[in-house]
């Protein structure tokens, strides 16, 4: 069953701001591409040929060369490296401290792999003790815990990193200081309001107060990959042949680090632009064959074909998932298991297991969603609208390793933010995620004015975690309730969808999707250019594709014998039968679509335009009758 919002609800159309003419021809010249393209590059900050080419060609150069890209500048770098190669030269036990997502498992192997590396490859070897931690989601939940770390020293741990988390834990590495241990935070984090940062050896995080590293939206992997850089160049000065080690670094170590950076970087939804879009890119074209059998075996059970590199999409929705399904639903350390082993064997059952355990989350998600279904089909009112409100759901019987998938899944579903909880023992657990011009950190923060309501939250403006006595669960309905009447306007409410550009149908070329193309990898920062197209004629009668997908035929003009299918895949929340339905579209219906160009030579292509085809975002009847 899926909800549909009304129709007083559609998204309201906005073009996005493109940038001088001027730029714009000049690149079409310079370029050769259509001027379309230079539009949309010039939107989005590309206005120079430089800049054009660096888009098109991303390099290792621009990791490793550029000042902007200088690890050393990020504040408590030089310390952390120090430290760190301490430990190696006196072989001292470190432990890794990573969190349960794609982001900490990935960084947790990466760091763990690179001083074990710089260890081996000295004069005399040292053979360092490198451990790991990586909570359980249930039983510890995010961030360090003061346990973890006593137990380490009581193993002999003497250093402890953290990867992917730490920058809260004020009270954690105080208690590490008393107990003698010694810690270097390494994170991306910095919540809303944030003061005091843990006094440690170092704190290495682009985003904090007084860093002048330029790129403040690394995800926490690519702090460690930049850690790692800092390292491995800093160790030539212990290695027998330096230049032959800088060597290995440049051009192999580096770049085999990058296939995991890429995978964390496009998973936890960080801008795709500038240093994070190269490691996207060089990332996803290593994957194309990659070495390690572990990654082998992901990419065979996500279905990623061999000898290719995997799009974003495919790494946001066919391997992320299975890496994130073992700390949703098991252990994931699992994970950094399968990242970290030579044996193929072992490899293919870990992946099988994460494939099982993404099909178990995917059966608890579905299960759940049945549920959310009826429960928004009953607060809907006379005109199918949604309350005005932030929704808070919430069943016993909900898996906590689902309930931030949930909370979207609501969002999408009725353009309101939602909380959705689950219990246990007394306790509520809940996720929480936002629409665009509501900041979800600040309600929750709102809401607990008097420190009464949550046992613990944190998040920023889009998604939060928290959780709370079961019994006060009517109370944050009521304060959420009350708060959301002066905060969620119907401004902010009515959903919004961006185009690149308004484009006739005799713009619609094979070479405009080729260049589309070479503008990926895409996600938050450089989405998929999206083109408006009015007036379109329904050529045929609405076709379902597998009773819930739909295909158009559209033309620009009645008399046009040239007709282009537009699909509808109803996998992101749009119904789109639902939506043609009630647009009552028929053969000679004039509509105005947003859509992507695609190239498509499958059994769903047209016999016209060379195969391309549209991928719809949007449609609405047109006014140009």
């Amino acid at each position: 069953m899926q909800v549909q919002a009304s129709l007083d609800n559609t998204p309201l159309w906005i073009e996005r701001r493109g940038g001088e003419v001027s730029a714009a021809a000049m690149l079409r010249a310079e370029l050769g591409c259509p001027e379309v393209l230079a539009r949309v590059l010039v939107g989005r900050g590309i206005d120079s040929v430089q800049a054009a080419k660096e888009f098109f060609a991303p390099g290792m150069e621009a990791l490793l060369d550029g000042q902007a890209s200088d690890p050393m500048r990020m504040l408590g770098m030089p310390l952390a490296v120090e430290r760190i190669l301490a430990t190696i030269r006196a072989c001292e036990p470190v432990m890794v401290y990573g969190d349960y997502d794609v982001d900490g498992t990935t960084a947790t192997v990466l760091l763990k792999t690179t001083i074990e590396r710089i260890g081996a490859a000295m004069q005399p070897p040292r053979a360092v003790p490198v451990s790991y931690h990586v909570p359980h989601r249930i039983r510890e939940g995010y961030g360090m815990q003061s346990g973890v770390l006593a137990a380490a020293a009581e193993n002999g741990v003497r250093l402890v990193i953290s990867v992917d988390t730490g920058i809260r834990a004020v009270a954690e590495a105080a208690e590490a200081r008393r107990i003698g241990l010694d810690l270097i935070v390494t994170d991306h984090h910095l919540p809303d309001g944030m003061t005091e940062l843990p006094q440690c050896v170092a704190v290495v995080n682009p985003a904090q107060p007084g860093c002048q590293y330029e790129n403040k939206n690394l995800c926490g992997a690519a702090v460690a990959f930049k850690l790692a850089q800092a390292l491995l160049v800093a160790a030539s000065g212990e290695m027998p042949d330096p230049s032959a080690w800088l060597k290995r670094v440049r051009e192999v170590l580096l770049p085999s680090f990058l296939k995991l950076v890429a995978i964390a970087t496009i998973a936890d939804s960080v801008p795709l632009t500038g240093e994070n879009r190269t490691i996207a890119a060089l990332g996803l074209a290593g994957l194309a064959n990659p070495v390690q059998p572990g990654l082998r075996a992901l990419l065979r059970v996500a279905a990623i074909p061999p000898e290719r590199a995997p799009s974003a999409g495919e790494v946001g929705f066919r391997i992320a998932p299975r890496i994130n399904a073992a700390g949703r639903m098991d252990v994931a350390s699992d994970v950094v298991d399968l990242l970290l082993t030579r044996d193929h064997t072992r490899a293919r059952e870990l992946a099988d297991k994460l494939d099982r355990l993404n099909q178990e989350r995917r059966d608890s998600e579905a299960r759940a969603l049945d549920a959310i279904d009826l429960e928004l089909q009953a607060i809907v009112d006379a005109d199918g609208c949604f309350p005005s409100e932030c929704l808070v759901l919430d069943h016993p019987e909900w898996h906590r390793g689902v309930l931030g998938i949930l909370a979207s899944r609501v969002v999408e579903r009725t353009g309101r933010p939602a909380l959705v909880l689950t219990h246990a023992d007394g306790d509520a657990h809940g996720s929480g995620r936002s629409v665009r011009g509501f900041h979800l950190l600040d309600a929750l923060t709102a809401v607990d004015c008097e420190g009464d309501l949550f046992h613990r939250f944190g998040g920023h403006a889009h998604a939060v975690g928290f959780s709370m006595a079961s019994e006060r669960l009517a109370v944050l309905r009521q304060r959420m309730r009350a708060h959301t009447e002066t905060a969620l306007s119907a401004e902010v409410l009515r959903p919004q969808m961006e185009y690149d550009a308004e484009l006739m149908f005799g713009d619609l070329t094979i070479e405009l999707a080729r260049w589309v193309t070479r503008c990926a990898p895409f996600g938050i920062g450089n989405p998929e250019p999206t083109f408006l197209t009015r007036g379109a004629v329904v050529t045929a009668p609405v076709r379902l594709i597998q009773e819930k997908h739909v295909c158009l035929q559209l033309a620009e003009s009645p008399e046009s014998r040239v007709c282009m299918p537009a699909l509808g895949w109803s996998n992101g929340g749009t119904n789109w039968a639902s939506v043609c339905g009630r647009l009552d579209l028929q053969p000679g219906s004039r509509v105005d679509v947003l859509y992507r160009l695609r190239c498509n030579t499958g059994p769903y292509a047209g016999p016209h335009f060379g195969g391309l085809e549209m991928e719809l975002c949007g449609i609405a009847v047109s006014i140009l009758q």
